[in-house]
């Protein structure tokens, strides 16, 4: 092509004006990204002539010193400039890479290459637009560039306001490379700040393999090394507690981590921690995401949930990949075989860290419980893929445990009863109402061991599990008690004589409380206690978790009575007692108050209770 020593004038493509319009004003929801977007292409252009001088050895002839990217500022010309020295582009280049939008000559270029060329490029990027997020802070801009090889006065100027048209000169230019100069639109002047832009710099590009250069210091602000890249052999632990402070601010070490290098069918890195303590927003209703997702070492984003699933939040790292989708923002990700693999995988080595933790360093891993257990199993009814996995991983309080969350699933089968064949539980709204429940009377005088679940999350545990090692999971606050092969035949005789001995007492009861109780019946369940709340067999336990952590009681609320307790014989003998409906109210609500659920007429209660005493003190017996 001939020289072209005048300004000349170009469209953009078709509709090129309202795509700029989009770019500057809706796709991006960070501005910031414009100085991450021109430093990655800047560090793509040395990266690809250093690829192309392998088959070109000449344009080592055209050296401009030390590779590099500067970012500089001009306050008063309200200007911010990116240079670099890198391939750069020729007249035609400029006009089909930067003339035509989402095209991308490192994209033209990758296409180009073949066999040990190919691997040879996995610095280079392959984004197609991110040279027009310069819009988002610009009302105009001016690339003046020559590419490598050619001579200094076939340089290249291309100015544009983004709204439909774009000029081209001729120009001499001594450097090969590439200068982008930014003309700040009105009120983003807090940009034309040294201090701004080196933040900005350190957040998204901190691990550009170039250096970055800010104003008129020639210190790199960059590190211009990631630590995940180099190989384990030469890392040590003190190298990996460095970097988790650095990428989270956080003093204290992390727990464990994770780091792997996977190449095959997608490759990638992966750099995982996991904390020792939990961050401030663990719970809230959107937490920050604690993995930042790389492509080419390049911040892109903060995880919302895509790359690790949310049971994992509290996980902190990096998951570093060129084969990730992308849109044209990076800012989105789209679903994809690569993301289901990268989490698959990195799911995997996770749970694999924590069991291993587990299993060799048992205090470590009670320390991690205490911070993100009530997190980690959200994984039960989240992740059905990894429930095995997830479900040796839980701890809990049991009867047996001495109030402390150290008993296994495993630990509770291999310390089952003979001819125990199910895993008892009990759900409260907080220890002390579970170690204080009638519900655990019998259990307790058996030597059963019961797991004592007070989380919320625990509703949905033994919902979505259901069982362990063919073992059902069973609430002792559900369903009639079933002892199975535990209980004796004097206990199945004792049984069904109570059931008979008094069913006009549990008629008389039953019609006294109508409206209140689903049923009443005689249990085996209690020793102490003279009755106790259950929930009706067809409940299911989050109905009944539902329930006493909200309006109260179960949606079919069941009273059991303890036929071996002095009140409870007294009325059965007594039925005609005048004041048998007062009792039967009181030992409901009482029932009531045990099980951690609200009665519903507490004033009525009350009084009732009063009067009963009072009787009591005049003389007046329950029988």
């Amino acid at each position: 092509m001939s020289l072209q020593a005048e300004e000349e004038t170009f469209r953009f493509q078709a509709e090129a004006a309202q795509i700029l319009d989009l770019m500057a004003n809706s796709l991006y929801s960070n501005k910031e990204i414009f100085l991450r977007e021109l430093v990655s292409n800047s560090s793509d252009a040395i990266d690809r002539l250093r690829i192309e001088r392998f088959s070109r050895p000449e344009l080592g002839e055209d050296d401009g010193g030390e590779s590099r990217i500067r970012v500089g500022f001009d306050k008063d010309a309200g200007t911010i400039t990116v240079s670099d020295n890198g391939i750069g582009m020729s007249r035609d280049e400029v006009i089909e890479n930067i003339g035509t939008i989402a095209k991308s000559g490192t994209s033209e270029f990758l296409r180009s290459l073949t066999g040990d060329q190919r691997r040879d490029t996995a610095l280079i990027g392959q984004f197609g637009v991110g040279f027009y997020a310069a819009f988002i802070v610009a009302e105009r801009v001016v690339l003046t560039t020559r590419r490598a090889g050619l001579p200094a006065e076939e340089g290249v100027r291309w100015t544009s306001d983004g709204k439909g048209e774009y000029t081209l000169e001729t120009v001499e230019r001594a450097e090969r490379g590439t200068t982008i100069v930014l003309h700040l639109r009105d009120g983003e002047e807090e940009l034309l700040n040294e201090h701004r832009l080196r933040s900005i710099i350190k957040r998204y590009s901190d691990h550009i393999a170039r250096p970055i250069t800010v104003g008129e210091d020639d210190t790199a602000v960059n590190q211009a090394s990631a630590l995940w890249t180099r190989p384990k052999s030469e890392l040590k632990d003190s190298d990996y507690h460095e970097y988790y402070k650095q990428l989270t601010g956080d003093f204290t070490d992390p727990l464990g981590h994770v780091h792997a290098k996977v190449e095959g069918r997608y490759d990638y890195t992966l750099l995982l921690f996991v904390p020792s303590r939990a961050p401030y927003d663990l719970w809230m209703p959107e937490p920050a995401q604690g993995v930042r997702l790389h492509v080419q070492r390049v911040f892109i984003l903060e995880d919302t949930g895509r790359l690790l699933p949310r049971y994992l939040r509290f996980v902190r790292g990096i998951i570093d990949s060129a084969d990730l989708p992308l849109n044209v923002s990076r800012e989105i990700l789209q679903g994809s075989q690569a993301i289901d693999h990268i989490q698959a995988s990195a799911v995997k080595k996770l749970l694999k860290l924590l069991k291993d933790m587990a299993d060799g360093e048992p205090e470590k891993y009670a320390e991690f419980w205490t911070q993100f257990g009530a997190v980690l199993k959200e994984g039960v009814f989240d992740d059905p893929a990894h429930r095995e996995e997830i479900a040796g991983l839980l701890r809990f309080t049991s009867t047996r445990s001495g109030g402390e969350a150290r008993v296994s699933l495993a630990d509770y089968v291999s310390g089952m009863k003979d001819g125990q064949d199910k895993i008892y539980y009990l759900l409260a709204p907080g220890l002390s109402d579970a170690a204080a429940s009638p519900h655990l009377e019998a259990f307790r005088a058996k030597d059963i061991e019961v797991l004592l679940l007070d989380d919320p999350v625990d509703n949905f545990v033994v919902t979505g599990l259901a069982q362990y090692e063919g073992k059902q999971l069973q609430s002792v606050a559900q369903g009639a008690p079933d002892f199975g092969a535990m209980a004796d035949e004097a206990e199945k005789e004792a049984a069904e004589k109570a059931d008979s001995d008094y069913a006009d007492l549990l008629g008389k009861l039953k019609e006294h409380l109508d409206g209140k109780a689903w049923d009443v019946r005689v249990t085996s369940r209690l020793t102490t206690s003279p009755a106790c709340i259950v929930a009706n067999e067809a409940e299911t336990d989050f109905t009944v978790a539902r329930r006493l952590r909200g309006s109260g009681l179960p949606a079919q609320p069941i009273l059991e009575i303890n036929p071996g307790h002095p009140l409870v014989e007294r009325l059965n003998r007594g039925q005609d007692d005048p004041r048998l409906a007062d009792w039967a109210h009181v030992l409901y609500d009482q029932a009531v108050l045990t099980s951690g659920a609200r009665i519903e007429e507490p004033g009525a209660f009350v009084s009732r209770l009063n009067d009963l005493l009072v009787s009591l003190t005049d003389g007046e017996q329950p029988a």
